[in-house]
Parts: C-alpha cells; sequence; structure tokens
C-alpha cells in the first residue's frame, strides 16, 4: 500500500496512526506542491513546469523558506510512484484528501496522470465527515493532520476506488483550471475548485492591518484567526509586497532581513501622530 498525503504534518500525523494500526502499513509519499496558488498552464510541460517554479522563486525571495524550492520535485517523486505500480500489480495507492483547495488540487493533478492504473487507485474523501477530537468533541477537519492517530482506523473505512467516470470528470475539470490559470484556486465545497485572481486575498490582508504599525507575525496571527479560506504565508507575503507597491500598505524594516525585521500598517497617521486641532479663535 502506498499513500499519498499533501503537507509534511499529513505524514507525521499519518506516521502515528500505522503505528497503531498495522493494517495500514505502507509507504507515505508527499505531493509537496502548493497547486491551489501559482500559474498551472501546461504543468505537465517543461515550459509549463519551468514558469511556475520560476513563480515559486519570486514569490519565495526573503521568506524563511528560499531553499525549500530545490528540494521539492514532485516530479520525481510521481516517477517513483509509478515504478512502485508498475514493478507490483498488487501494489495500491491510497490518496487521502481533506477539504481544502491545497489537498483538492493536488488530487487532480495526480490522477490526472494515472488514468493506466485505475483500479489499483483509491480515494478516502474526508469531505463533511465527522470525527472525535483529542477532548471528546465532534468536529469536521479541514486538514488530515488534524484527525487524532486513533480516529484512522474509521477515516480507513472511507477507501474506495476511483471510478472510470471519476479519472475522466476530475481530469476534464484539472484541464479547465489548468487552461483558466488563474493565479488563486478555492474549494467551493466537495471537489469544485474555482479560479480566482492573484487578489483574491487582498481584502483579508487589509482587514488584518491598522494604522497603528505591526508586526509581521501580528498580522499574521490576526489573518489566520479571521480568514475563512486559508492560504500559505509565503502567498500572503508574497501579495503584501504587490500592495506595499501599489501604496495600499506602508513598510519599515527591510525585506533582505528576513520575516522578523518587518512592520505594516495602513497609511495614514497613527492617533498619536495626528496633530491636535487648533480651536482657539
Amino acid at each position: 500500500m502506498l499513500h499519498i498525503v499533501f503537507q509534511q504534518s499529513d505524514v507525521d500525523t499519518l506516521k502515528e496512526a500505522i503505528a497503531l494500526d498495522s493494517s495500514l502499513q505502507g509507504e507515505i509519499i508527499e505531493i509537496k506542491d502548493e497547486l491551489a496558488v501559482g500559474p498551472i498552464a501546461d504543468i505537465y510541460e517543461t515550459e509549463g513546469y519551468q514558469a511556475r517554479r520560476d513563480w515559486w522563486k519570486k514569490v519565495l525571495e526573503h521568506s524563511p523558506y528560499v531553499e525549500q524550492l530545490d528540494i521539492i520535485d514532485d516530479k520525481l517523486a510521481f516517477h517513483q510512484l509509478k515504478e512502485s505500480l508498475d514493478a507490483d500489480f498488487n501494489e495500491q495507492v491510497w490518496i487521502w484528501v481533506a477539504p481544502n483547495q491545497h489537498d483538492v488540487c493536488g488530487y487532480y493533478w495526480l490522477i490526472s496522470q494515472l488514468k493506466e492504473y485505475e483500479s489499483r487507485i483509491y480515494i478516502l474523501s474526508l469531505n463533511n465527515l465527522p470525527f472525535i477530537s483529542e477532548k471528546g468533541n465532534i468536529f469536521y477537519p479541514r486538514d488530515l493532520f488534524e484527525i487524532p492517530p486513533k480516529e484512522f482506523i474509521k477515516a480507513k473505512k472511507l477507501a474506495r476506488p476511483i471510478t472510470t467516470s471519476e479519472f475522466e470528470i476530475d481530469g476534464d475539470e484539472w484541464k479547465k483550471l489548468c487552461s483558466e490559470n488563474g493565479i488563486v484556486r478555492v474549494l467551493e465545497g466537495g471537489k469544485k475548485i474555482l479560479s480566482k485572481e492573484s487578489s483574491y486575498y487582498d481584502d483579508d490582508i487589509l482587514a488584518a492591518l491598522t494604522k497603528e504599525p505591526q508586526k509581521l507575525h501580528k498580522v499574521f496571527s490576526t489573518l489566520f484567526g479571521k480568514m475563512k479560506l486559508h492560504t500559505g504565508d509565503v502567498f500572503l507575503v508574497w501579495r503584501m509586497k504587490e500592495l506595499i507597491n501599489e501604496g495600499k500598505i506602508e513598510i519599515a524594516g527591510d525585506w533582505y532581513n528576513g520575516w522578523k525585521d518587518i512592520v505594516l500598517k495602513k497609511p495614514g497617521a497613527t492617533e498619536e501622530e495626528k496633530p491636535e486641532l487648533d480651536i482657539t479663535v
């Protein structure tokens, strides 16, 4: 059995679940690219793949993750996956898909290349499924890593083969998304992904700012606490830089010194900086 997940935290959680349930035993493969953002036109071709890497290089500039671009090689991971399937005709692939655009876009990218292994590819969709938290409360996870490892005994029962019609319909859906080539993709529900402009999260960013200067980590804290649909911090910083260039955000600090040096605020004077009104007559 080969498990496919889309975040490092998912890998760690699934390892814990496997330790509790040997029937889940199998290699875990992580698809690392955040396919819910960035260009995806001609993504399976050399030119399209390089255009995406160039975009990520720009977005990762000055971030704590700048070196990660060199270690993300999903093409190699997919090649190794196919080698495993070709070497063992009894091998199965379980794709774990939580209800977030990151997982769903990763699923689309993956199955669009696996049609020849149709009967051996399984999906475990966690959409609208309740689980029990560590505190004993019912909740609906957005990410796989939110599920307590012991609850994977329930989750594994969701595994089912991806049908012929799903390979066709979902493959066509991914082709449509690639042709639209929106810089942002959001999950509307189920496996429905919508293409959006790069500015999709700008209102959320601006709403997290005030005319009082705030450290970048404080802005992140406010953002992630209020956003209905989450995206990665790297993408949000890239948009902040664009909004700074447009004069919609003021910055103090130098990106070259890292994120810790950055302070942001809305344009205009703070309350302390506002001059007192002269009301003498």
